[in-house]
């Protein structure tokens, strides 16, 4: 008998600690937890000043934002896909070689990691990533490894009479 009523005190206990923490979580952001039952206004401004520890690093001016580019396939435009991890670039780096729609798509054959990405009626990739190359300037290469290997990459790749100043 007191085996039993211990373990009712144990279940009453517990679902008060459950209750309670449940409470500390929810409670605020609903009506319950404000001061006399009454949500604080929609207009209350919760950052009225800027903070002056506060300095911006970073300042990308409207201009550069909305410009727009052109991309010439045909042309000797190559798009380097850069590779930042745990930013959704795995399925991005996919989705480039195998969504995209071209003139001429990406050969991905079944099981095989590299797709082929030539340009229309040439034998040049278009797209270096590690989905069309390789990883042919290292594991996860970053802005300054790529800006130095890219170049010599792609001239070994291209035949020497096609090869056109980058």
């Amino acid at each position: 008998m007191v085996e039993r009523a211990s373990k009712f005190v144990l279940v009453v206990a517990g679902s008060a600690c459950f209750m309670l923490i449940l409470y500390q979580y929810a409670g605020p952001g609903l009506s319950l937890g404000a001061p006399g039952g009454r949500a604080p206004p929609d207009d209350l401004d919760l950052f009225p000043t800027p903070d002056p520890h506060y300095e911006k690093k970073y300042y990308f001016p409207v201009r550069e934002l909305e410009r727009s580019l052109r991309f010439d396939m045909k042309g000797d435009d190559v798009i380097v896909f850069l590779h930042i991890q745990k930013t959704g670039g795995t399925t991005f780096g996919r989705h480039l070689v195998q969504n995209v729609r071209l003139e001429v798509p990406c050969d991905c054959r079944p099981g095989q990691k590299k797709c082929t990405c030539y340009r229309p009626n040439r034998r040049e990739t278009w797209l270096f990533s590690r989905f069309s190359t390789g990883w042919s300037c290292g594991l996860h290469a970053d802005w300054t490894e790529l800006t130095n290997c890219v170049p010599g990459v792609l001239d070994r790749r291209d035949p020497a009479g096609l090869r056109s100043p980058r």
